[in-house]
C-alpha cells in the first residue's frame, strides 16, 4: 500500500468498527475532520519552517523533479484557495499540498480555513462510505460466498493494476 493511501485506508476501517459498533457516523467524521486538520498543519508547519530547501530533498526521494516543483508552485500562486479545498482528494496532495502552502507562505489562517473545509468534505465522504460498508457487512459476506476468495483477490487485483496505470501516467505529465 502506498503511503499516501493511509489516511484513507485508516478512516475506512474506523468507520466500518464505527457501523458495526453503534459509533455515530458523525463522530467518525469528526475524528476523519480532526486527523485530516492536524496532519494538514503539521504539513504546513513543516513547509514553512523547511523551506524549499526541505520540499527539494523530501521531493528527490519520491523522484518530484525540480521543475514539478516550480510548475506545482506557480499553480499554488494562481488557485491556492480552491487547491486546498480539493488537495485532500487527490493522493498524496494532501501532504504535498500542505508542504507547499506552507513554503510558499500562504497565511496561515486562510490555508486553516480553506484546508479544514476540504478535510471536513473528504472525511464525510470516506467516512460516509467506510460506514456504508461496515453496515453492510452481510452482503458483502455473501458476495464473498458467491464469487469465492478468488474473485474477491481478482478485483483487488484489477482495481490495483488500474490504481498504479494511473499513478504512473499522473507521474510521466
Amino acid at each position: 500500500m502506498s503511503w499516501a493511501w493511509i489516511g484513507e485506508a485508516l478512516l475506512l476501517l474506523v468507520a466500518a468498527w464505527g457501523a458495526t459498533r453503534n459509533f455515530p457516523l458523525a463522530g467518525v467524521i469528526l475524528l476523519g475532520f480532526a486527523g485530516a486538520v492536524a496532519g494538514a498543519d503539521v504539513g504546513y508547519w513543516l513547509g514553512r519552517r523547511g523551506g524549499r530547501p526541505f520540499i527539494e530533498r523530501v521531493g528527490a526521494r519520491l523522484h518530484i523533479r525540480p521543475d514539478h516543483l516550480a510548475r506545482a508552485e506557480l499553480f499554488l500562486a494562481r488557485h491556492g484557495d480552491k487547491a486546498m479545498l480539493a488537495a485532500p482528494f487527490v493522493v498524496g496532495m494532501r501532504s504535498w499540498g500542505s508542504m507547499l502552502a506552507g513554503m510558499s507562505r500562504m497565511p496561515f489562517w486562510r490555508f486553516q480555513a480553506f484546508s479544514a473545509v476540504g478535510g471536513l468534505a473528504w472525511a464525510a465522504v470516506v467516512g460516509a462510505a467506510g460506514y456504508a460498508v461496515g453496515t453492510n457487512l452481510e452482503l458483502l459476506e455473501a458476495i464473498v460466498r458467491t464469487i469465492g476468495v478468488g474473485g474477491v483477490v481478482f478485483v483487488v487485483v484489477i482495481v490495483s493494476a488500474l490504481l498504479v496505470a494511473q499513478e504512473r501516467a499522473a507521474r510521466r505529465r
